[in-house]
C-alpha cells in the first residue's frame, strides 16, 4: 500500500497528516519530507489517524527524527495513534519517548 502525506507548515510549526502505511517501501518518503523541511521545524505533529500500519522502519524514521528536534529543543508529537500502534510502542518502550 502506498503512503500519502499532506504537510502543513505554519511558522515553525510543521503537521504531517500520513494516510497508508508506514513500512520498509515508504518510510524514506517520509524520511525524505522531514529531512527537507526539519531545520525550519521547532514542533512537529504527526497525524496516524489515517496510518493503519508502521513498521520498524518506520519506527526508525520516528526516532531519528524525535532525536534531531530534541537535540535543537524542539518537540514532536504523535496523533490519532490507534490501538496496534500504540501497542507496539508499549512493546518496544517507544511509548515513553514519544508524546501522544
Amino acid at each position: 500500500m502506498e503512503l500519502e502525506l499532506k504537510t502543513t507548515q505554519e511558522g515553525a510549526d510543521l503537521t504531517i497528516a500520513l494516510e497508508g502505511e508506514l513500512n520498509t517501501q515508504t518510510a524514506p518518503k517520509l524520511k525524505e519530507i522531514l529531512d527537507e523541511k526539519l531545520a525550519e521545524t521547532n514542533a512537529l505533529h504527526l497525524d496516524f489517524a489515517g496510518c493503519d500500519f508502521v513498521s520498524s522502519a518506520g519506527l526508525r524514521v520516528l526516532l531519528n527524527t524525535y532525536k534531531s528536534l530534541k537535540a535543537k529543543k524542539g518537540t514532536m508529537e504523535l496523533l490519532n495513534v490507534g490501538p496496534t500502534f500504540t501497542e507496539v510502542l508499549k512493546i518496544t518502550g517507544l511509548g515513553a519517548v514519544f508524546s501522544k
